[in-house]
């Protein structure tokens, strides 16, 4: 089946090498300049190019040195417009051809946000960054816009301030002074990339701003090198965050996978508006300000960037149906690294803390049950974006843990995963291409019982089933909750109390870190409603009403909003509210209160809307009407659909 996301032509010629010529100009907000690609042609009798557009205005195109005419197909409200180029001879496989395009983003441009300097950490600079998954890579450039087409680029691109892109920094050198030793925010300084491993689109990435670079130490014996940016504001509070456990994830990977293959591991963190905990992009992950805790609580999110390195980068989804090829592989790997690195106690409860939120997702998609497929059949034109969701990766990872107890174990899995990477490595496959390589590996180096075992499982309701559970009932290693269930217990059952001061204090968290506190948050929310007294005295006794810890506030918030008729909801809506667009106030006492910063992580302000929504909903629509700039276009049209200002439409207007 062909990218049902996409209107290119790639299965007749494929894109292989880019190269892109670029000025960013932060007075009009636009990317201005030349991308010119080097073809492959797949098919005979190929006539002409056809590129994923979405608002970019094409100023001129060249095939092979001569100008053409090229027309722009009618737009999709969510294919955009597809680039019909001609190639004046008709050419057959194996032919080469050269495509120049000149041409200039505009500012519907939905894969870029361009922050004021008020909106950034220091404020004297403006900020730019990018979010091109899954099909945004085409409002950026014309392009094959599907995970099914990899290629490499090379980049030249001139700006103000200092740039990062996907890709190896050849100049000015990263380890040198910020921006070339030039005055940043008046000088332009051309930066030079070159991404040598073949890439998806959607990994197409690029982020400019006051930023500070510092190396990460490296393991002895290793090729690659590590380092974070960061705002001049943050980059020291970013190298304490990551210094210690970045490179060894990456070690540990290498360990039960491959050798690393893109020569730099680097993390960018970006301003708050961010709408992901990560964006695997290659050679630099973007990760959000909510991991600087100052603790390193949060730093595990990068296990699963990291991971992606291998699956996803790597091995990688051929289009937006097999999505959880990418997102259940690295959630399954980022837990078995847990074990790795910790205890199995620490996997077990990695798996018991997502689950929380899969359950959440799959009674969210209750009335679009298709959403709660592992394998999603995609109409043509249908926006993937509307089934984002855990769904594919806690589903994902948990069959894939079912497939591992069911062979036997680790010990009888980790080889087939290993040569599940050597096989698949830089390429774009399909579940049906993986189901087939699991059997072949398990016919060739298991047993007779390895295979009736893979035939044993239930792979329609795995890959197709719908509903609100799992097929079948997943158990995990319960040690590490087991505090933090007793916890939400003795609050359960102290709901009629009112010495609460006697019965509660601190010192209940003594012995919890950050995830087993938000375990016990999660235990409350599937007991009823506690009263509005014991929501003020656990608020303010364990720090939940203004810790900054976002996970910990988010399920704080949670549960004071769990009745959404309540004294309690209605009265933390309105922090809640504050919350999410970085107008904090001290609880109950309004006002202005103390400025944090806008919660752009659709992890936090989706499920915080839509909880507002169902408490107040003139709050909700209030504030985000009144802060919806904030946030990036990505979450602005998931929030919107959330809150019902914006109907789902699929495989509307249908472009010819």
């Amino acid at each position: 089946m062909a990218d049902p996301t996409s209107q290119s032509n790639y299965s007749a010629i494929a894109t292989r090498h880019l190269s892109l010529d670029w000025t960013l100009d932060f007075l009009i907000h636009a990317i201005r300049g030349t991308a010119i690609y080097e073809l492959e042609v797949k098919g005979d009798e190929v006539a002409e190019v056809i590129l994923d557009t979405a608002d970019l205005v094409i100023e001129s195109v060249h095939v092979d040195g001569d100008p053409v005419e090229f027309t722009l197909g009618t737009k999709h409200t969510v294919m955009g417009s597809a680039l019909h180029i001609p190639i004046p001879h008709r050419v057959n496989k194996g032919v080469s051809v050269q495509l120049a395009i000149k041409y200039e983003t505009t500012a519907d441009c939905t894969a870029l946000q361009w922050l004021d300097k008020e909106q950034t950490q220091g404020g004297n600079f403006p900020f730019l960054f990018s979010q091109c998954q899954p099909i945004y890579a085409r409002s950026l450039v014309p392009i094959q816009d599907t995970p099914s087409v990899k290629f490499t680029y090379d980049a030249r691109v001139t700006a103000v301030l200092p740039i990062l892109m996907s890709a190896i920094l050849i100049s000015p050198a990263s380890t040198g002074p910020p921006h070339g030793g030039r005055k940043i925010g008046q000088d332009k300084v051309t930066y030079v990339f070159r991404q040598f491993v073949p890439i998806p689109s959607y990994l197409l990435a690029i982020a400019s701003g006051n930023l500070r670079y510092r190396p990460l130490p490296v393991p002895k014996g290793k090729d690659w090198t590590s380092g974070v940016w960061a705002e001049e504001e943050l980059i020291d509070a970013a190298e304490w965050e990551f210094k210690e456990d970045t490179t060894r994830f990456l070690e540990a990977e290498e360990k039960i996978t491959v050798p690393y293959q893109f020569g730099v591991y680097e993390l960018l963190v970006l301003p708050p508006s961010f709408p992901y905990g990560g964006m695997e992009n290659a050679c630099v992950t973007f990760v959000t300000p909510t991991l600087l805790t100052g603790d390193r609580t949060l730093v595990d999110v990068v296990v699963h960037e990291v991971t992606h390195s291998w699956f996803g980068n790597g091995v990688t989804h051929a289009n937006a149906c097999h999505f959880w090829l990418n997102e259940g592989w690295t959630t399954y790997m980022e837990r078995l690294l847990q074990q790795i690195l910790h205890t199995p106690a620490h996997r077990g409860f990695s798996f018991l803390i997502g689950s929380k939120s899969l359950y959440d997702d799959l009674k969210l998609y209750e009335s679009h049950p298709a959403y709660q497929r592992l394998q999603i059949a995609f109409e043509y034109g249908e926006n993937p974006d509307d089934a984002y969701s855990t769904v594919p990766y806690e589903k994902g990872a948990n069959f894939l843990l079912h497939i591992e107890r069911t062979l036997g174990g680790l010990d009888v899995f980790l080889p087939y995963v290993k040569n599940y990477v050597q096989t698949f490595m830089g390429k774009s496959i399909t579940t049906q291409e993986w189901k087939d390589h699991l059997y072949a590996y398990y016919r060739e180096h298991g047993t007779r019982d390895n295979v009736e075992a893979l035939d044993s499982l239930n792979w329609d309701a795995w890959l197709h089933g719908e509903g609100l559970t799992l097929p079948v009932p997943v158990e995990y290693d319960m040690t590490l909750a087991r505090q933090s269930n007793l916890l939400a217990d003795r609050w359960n059952n102290a709901r009629t109390a009112s010495n609460l001061q006697e019965l509660f204090d601190a010192s209940d968290l003594q012995k919890l870190d950050a995830n087993q506190i938000v375990v016990f948050l999660e235990r409350l929310q599937s007991y009823p409603a506690l009263p509005k007294l014991h929501i003020n005295f656990m608020g303010s006794t364990y720090a939940f009403a203004t810790t900054p810890n976002a996970e910990i506030r988010l399920r704080f918030y949670q549960v004071a909003l769990l009745d959404p008729h309540s004294d309690a909801a209605r009265e933390y809506a309105v922090d809640a509210a504050a919350w999410v667009v970085g107008e904090e106030t001290t609880k109950g006492q309004g006002g202005e209160g103390r400025k944090g910063v806008v919660k752009g992580r659709m992890k936090f302000c989706r499920p915080i809307f839509r909880a507002l929504h169902t408490v107040d909903a003139e709050l909700a629509l209030g504030t985000y009407q009144q802060h919806k700039l904030a946030f990036h276009p990505i979450a602005r049209n998931l929030i919107e659909k959330d809150l019902g200002l914006v109907v789902t439409e699929v495989n509307t207007n249908v472009a010819n």
